[in-house]
């Protein structure tokens, strides 16, 4: 069955980086584009980022446009999201997301920016 597991989850403090990877199983990876979502206590899921099956064309949320990069290498069968001059307000727990007949989101894993 499909899974989706994220990881690089962290601590960071303002203005740091972190990778998050996205291993996907269980479909055939470099048919389905990818995305990145956030959440936040209280809040709805939202999206921060999209890339096509073959990672051609990128697209981003305007509040991270500039500082987060998302790939995917279809060979590791893995996509990726580079966030750099984190902010406090990235503070999220972080999910990949796919749809393969219907959706489906990894277990997340969480950002934490403080100083």
């Amino acid at each position: 069955q499909v899974q989706l597991v994220e990881s690089g989850g962290g601590l960071v403090q303002p203005g740091g980086s972190l990778r998050l990877s996205c291993a996907a199983a269980g479909f055939t990876f470099s048919a389905y584009a990818m995305n990145w979502y956030r959440q936040t206590p209280g809040k709805e899921r939202e999206w921060v980022a999209g890339i096509t099956r073959t990672g051609g064309s990128t697209n981003y949320a305007d509040s991270v446009k500039g500082r987060f990069t998302i790939s995917r290498d279809n060979a590791k069968n893995t996509v990726y999201l580079q966030m750099n001059s984190l902010k406090l307000e990235d503070t999220a727990v972080y999910y990949c997301q796919t749809a393969v007949l219907r959706t489906y989101w990894g277990q997340g894993t969480r950002v934490t920016v403080s100083s």
